[in-house]
């Protein structure tokens, strides 16, 4: 069924939430024009982030303590895995950076390219309200990414991804924090999955960069990438 001519029901929205409760909201409205199947993680959050999701109509799936987004992810894909009639899903972070336009038109595209998944590029599109620092580290991630994944991107965190069944199916990420980014990109690799990048526009505001990751961060995801792929040899 063709995203954008109204709500469609074999399309699922994955968006793990910690203390989102000032947005969240919004964001789940927005999405709910796209699909009926908001899955909502909450991971651990302490505010009323719960009550929120609840609020708007999502699926709540709560983490009682705080596990990391990746388990977050990996716990809302597998349940949007058993919703009927359920065959496209995207990664959607929960802080409003992401554009809903921008998601319509990776689901757009996953079908129309004949794709596994489709990533999001905000190197290829746009970074609205990002200083020169994040867009420097964020290159050195790209840069880091594309030498130990087996694959070259243009961006190697972005949260908004669009994917099919198959990779629901078969995908299983490990990385509980914000080294799964890494990990999935690596995923794509070694499991063949027939990928894209296209043009994103990320908006960075007062909010959303608060809640940011820290430049130490992306030391920790460089070290615990080293650690993963070290292991598997």
């Amino acid at each position: 069924m063709p995203v954008g001519s109204g709500p469609v029901k074999d399309v699922a929205f994955v968006v793990p939430v910690y203390n989102e409760a000032e947005v969240i909201r919004g964001v789940i409205d927005s999405l709910m024009a796209v699909t009926p199947h908001v899955v909502c993680v909450n991971d651990g959050s302490t505010d009323g982030s719960a009550a929120e999701i609840l609020k708007a109509g999502a699926y709540l799936v709560d983490h009682p303590i705080n596990m990391g987004q990746g388990a977050a992810l990996q716990t809302g894909i597998e349940f949007a895995r058993v919703l009927p009639g359920v065959q496209r899903f995207v990664t959607f972070d929960a802080d409003g950076q992401h554009g809903v336009d921008d998601a319509v038109r990776l689901l757009t595209l996953l079908v129309a390219g004949d794709l596994d998944i489709v990533l999001g590029s905000r190197f290829l599109g746009a970074s609205v309200g990002a200083s020169r620092f994040r867009k420097a580290l964020l290159k050195s991630a790209v840069r880091f990414s594309n030498m130990t994944s087996g694959i070259k991107l243009t961006d190697a965190h972005n949260g908004l991804r669009a994917f099919n069944r198959h990779v629901a199916d078969t995908i299983e990420i490990t990385a509980p924090d914000m080294t799964h980014a890494s990990e999935i990109i690596e995923l794509i690799a070694r499991n063949g999955y027939r990928y894209r990048e296209v043009p994103v526009t990320i908006h960075y505001t007062a909010y959303s960069l608060g809640k940011g990751q820290a430049g130490v961060n992306a030391v920790n995801i460089a070290i615990d990438t080293l650690l993963r792929k070290v292991g598997r040899s």
